[in-house]
């Protein structure tokens, strides 16, 4: 099962036009980062990351997106980027979210599901391989607490301070004023949520 197949896309209207998706989080340059609704030619990227080493559009963080105009994006993609959140922060972030969406824009969020990996940890596995990911094998270990080899090497924009359960994940969304919330669990080891802002 792929991540497209976890949440059921929007139905197609008319003829396309140009729409903007604020990509959080959004490390080097790479069209396969974002997620596969945003690839289409009626779709343009706009690249916001707290590491200006990155070379992002906008540097800022999920929790301050002023220099992004409220109600002017159709869509904000956030991969693998609230559980690096301290848990207070998460609201404000998702209330960021909904600050630049433009009426009925939608956000798409992956992260890690807790709930899941519990099982392998309560089994006595927390540094065992759960599964491969193309920057190596990924342990309960990282699930939990961030990339240890990235931490490692210095990147401590990686380590993890809060996290989630399908069903966490989807209440902190309707908490922040978010509607149509889909929530499902993915096959690594993640959520996948897709939300409404309400026209």
């Amino acid at each position: 099962m792929s991540s497209t197949d976890v949440l059921e896309a929007p139905a197609a209207e008319g003829a396309p036009e140009l729409k903007r998706v604020l990509h959080v989080g959004c490390g080097f340059p790479n069209p396969n980062k974002l997620f596969a609704w945003f690839r289409g030619p009626e779709w343009k990227e706009i690249r916001l990351d707290i590491n200006p080493d990155v070379q992002p559009d906008i540097v800022g963080t999920m929790t301050d997106m002023s220099a992004v105009e409220a109600g002017s994006m159709d869509a904000v993609w956030s991969s693998h980027n609230i559980e690096h959140l301290f848990h207070h922060e998460v609201p404000i972030a998702l209330g960021e979210f909904r600050r630049v969406l433009k009426p009925d824009g939608r956000i798409v969020i992956t992260c890690p599901d807790l709930q899941s990996v519990a099982k392998l940890v309560a089994e006595g596995n927390l540094e065992g391989v759960a599964y491969t990911a193309p920057a190596g094998p990924i342990t309960p270990l990282d699930i939990l607490y961030g990339y240890g080899r990235s931490i490692a090497n210095g990147n401590v924009y990686m380590a993890h301070r809060t996290g989630f359960t399908r069903k966490t994940l989807a209440a902190t969304a309707k908490r922040a004023g978010f509607e149509r919330i889909q929530c499902k669990q993915g096959d690594n080891f993640d959520l996948w949520m897709v939300a409404y802002k309400p026209t």
